[in-house]
């Protein structure tokens, strides 16, 4: 006999565990194929909650000490134990369902043949809410619970998600459906049918899944958590085919699932009929609400559309988005992550729609603000995609910014700041899927962007965010009317989310500061906190500005004007440069640093004249051939600016490279580049 599955049921405070469990119990009891935990705690009996087992600590040590607990725990200055007899239910094939604490997932995954995280969720405000309906804590302790890092599950470990931010009814529900879809496990079978492109599936009548409940002109997805294919569904009644927890795919199906007979599947309906018309709705050219952009997100996230049908609506919605769609879908996106909650009433980030080369004004900003000591910055970024560098790939010359979220807070705590690579802090799920098709396709939408990047902002607990919109003919934004479009844009969607926004176009015709790869970056990073002469002034510049505006969210600040005289006088002081290595020695420093790579070739004028324009994305080419952004020692160093006279022989630029190999193929390609523009 096949054994049963247990569902470990885990969620913040205020998810409603408790209130989805005791609905669904009727419901799944009646079946006769699930058995609802009744745990061991150390709390009397009568207490307030679940129904449990009442033991005394001496009681509850005794029978652990005895091997009478399937798993235990401690939370909450209480003991709580799921009974070993449970390992008999599920040897008999049925399904266990248990509510627990994720500290012993991985314990418990060595324990249960089959593991399935049943994971409750809601958004920040309805944990809050309910946490406050039930009287037991003020707002401080509910703002620290809200605050919790959660940790991810165990590699391997499945996990199937059930969001509680509606009725009760709905939740359970929803609570329901995701056990009973996880618990249909078949076992994979090939069957001797050719069918064409028309990919069939072959359930049997009264098996484990009834064939018959799928009969229609619906299709139905087959997953082993890896892999996915979508079928149509025929009933076979029985004859000896198919086993009763089997399903049968076509020769064809069998073919494109790549998946060898005896592998364990599960199978689900694909999207709902109200999604479908959503997205059918928008290909047409109709505005979405935020429910049908709710229903039409979840079912994009959990695979139920083909890529091509994905593709056609992120091509539909990147020619016609309304303000009000924009907002709705930030909006949605943050249901998919819990809000971090920080203790200070201001949280400021920056973000940059990026595309200049340089232009590394954040390893600037970020200490000036830390320095200032009023406003937490926890400054997430990315690496590089196609350019040079990107923040993470800078800051990670100096230091470690591969931080989990009990890092971040550590960071935050000693030094009121952080610049982090945003692949284990920001992640979102929504992005995971969209990029995934979105990136070979060639997908890009600026308006779709503002609600990826504020919805990011707001989970990761931000309340003011300052944006800069650098526009130019090689940058994303190409002219100053679509830069300042953006911006109200940013500041709508913002008020809509309740945050405070500034988003400020910005020129990006030019570089900005002098080193072009993570390495020569941060060198001009350094100059400018340490006031160095060398200091490039545009990039001084540049910093100062987006400084000061942040610094006028202070009350006592109040106007840029006054913010820039105090980021002045903090880099003047070196107090901005002493929290940069604050910040450093927090995330963890990098000892050695890493420096400009010791291989370098300058190149030269071949001309006298003015120099007229300096060609960013063909440097940024040089450098990435060089070997940046992975080799952090490579770039480019510009020796020469926009309106400087230059005679021929002069140096332009030098590239730099720890590869020989590397650096002839940077020579190469700067033979071929006109970067310099020098006019008579």
């Amino acid at each position: 006999m096949r054994p049963g599955t247990l569902f470990f049921v885990i969620g913040p405070s205020g998810a409603g565990k408790d209130t989805l469990m005791l609905g669904a119990r009727e419901a799944l009891e009646a079946t006769g194929r699930y058995v609802f935990a009744r745990r061991a705690i150390t709390r009397p009996a009568g207490s307030p909650g679940e129904d449990h087992e009442a033991v005394s600590d001496a009681e509850f040590e005794g029978r652990r000490t005895a091997g009478e607990f399937l798993i235990d725990w401690e939370a909450h200055g209480l003991r709580y134990g799921l009974p070993a007899s449970l390992e008999g239910e599920l040897a008999a094939g049925r399904h266990v369902v248990a509510n627990g604490s994720r500290a012993v997932v991985d314990a418990l995954s060595r324990r249960a043949t089959r593991l399935v995280l049943v994971d409750v969720v809601a958004p920040a405000a309805v944990l809050a809410r309910r946490i406050a309906e039930r009287g037991r804590e003020d707002s401080g302790a509910i703002c620290e619970r809200l605050a919790r890092v959660v940790e991810p599950p165990p590699a391997g470990v499945r996990r199937v998600e059930v969001l509680n931010d509606d009725t009760p009814s709905v939740g359970v529900e929803r609570f329901v459906a995701a056990i009973e879809n996880a618990a249909n496990y078949l076992t994979l079978k090939r069957m001797p049918f050719l069918t064409g492109r028309r990919f069939c599936a072959y359930l049997p009548v009264g098996g484990t899944v009834d064939g018959r409940d799928y009969l229609g002109p619906g299709k139905i997805e087959l997953s082993n958590g890896t892999a996915a294919v979508r079928t149509e569904v025929q009933a076979v009644e029985p004859s000896g085919l198919l086993e009763a927890d089997e399903i049968g795919l076509s020769a064809e199906a069998f073919a494109e699932f790549a998946m060898p007979e005896g592998s364990e599947v599960t199978i689900r309906r694909t999207p709902s009929p109200e999604s479908r018309e959503a997205l059918t709705g928008k290909l047409r050219g109709e505005a979405l609400s935020e429910e049908q952009y709710r229903l039409l997100i979840r079912d994009i996230v959990e695979s139920r559309y083909p890529d091509a049908e994905v593709a056609a609506f992120l091509v539909a919605a990147t020619q016609k988005l309304t303000d009000r769609e924009v907002a709705a879908l930030a909006r949605v996106r943050t249901g998919f992550s819990q809000r971090i909650a920080w203790p200070d009433r201001i949280v400021v980030d920056k973000h940059s729609m990026g595309g200049i080369p340089g232009s590394r004004i954040t390893l600037i900003v970020v200490p000036i603000i830390a320095a200032h000591g009023k406003f937490l910055m926890p400054k997430t970024s990315s690496r590089a995609i196609t350019s040079a560098a990107g923040t993470a790939d800078a800051m990670e010359v100096v230091a470690n910014v591969e931080l989990d979220p009990a890092g971040l807070r550590r960071c935050l705590e000693q030094a009121r700041a952080c610049i982090a690579w945003n692949g284990r802090l920001n992640h979102s799920v929504v992005d995971d899927v969209m990029n995934a098709i979105t990136r070979p396709l060639g997908i890009d939408s600026n308006r779709w962007s503002v609600a990826s990047i504020l919805s990011k902002k707001f989970t990761a607990g931000s309340t003011n965010v300052i944006v800069d919109l650098p526009y130019g003919p090689r940058a994303k934004l190409h002219s100053l009317e679509e830069a300042t479009e953006l911006a109200r844009l940013f500041e709508f969607v913002g008020q809509e989310l309740g945050l405070v926004v500034e988003a400020h176009p910005t020129d990006g015709s030019r570089p900005i500061g002098r080193g072009i790869g993570p390495a020569l970056e941060v060198r001009d990073v350094r100059w400018v906190l340490n006031r160095d002469p060398q200091a490039p002034p545009d990039l001084l510049e540049k910093a100062l500005f987006f400084a000061s505006r942040i610094l006028a969210w202070d009350p006592d600040i109040g106007s840029p004007e006054a913010g820039r005289e105090r980021a002045v006088a903090l880099l003047e002081s070196g107090a901005a440069a002493r929290a940069f290595e604050a910040i450093i020695d927090a995330q963890g420093r990098r000892a050695p640093p890493i420096e400009p790579g010791l291989l370098v070739h300058t190149v030269r004028a071949g001309r006298s004249g003015l120099i007229e324009e300096i060609d960013g994305w063909a440097v940024a080419g040089i450098a990435r051939r060089a070997g940046a952004p992975f080799d952090k020692s490579a770039g480019v160093d510009l020796k020469m600016r926009v309106g400087e006279e230059v005679r021929a022989g002069d140096a332009l630029f030098a590239i730099h490279a720890s590869s020989a190999a590397d650096l002839d193929e940077a020579k190469r390609l700067a033979e071929a580049e006109a970067c310099y523009l020098i006019g008579d």
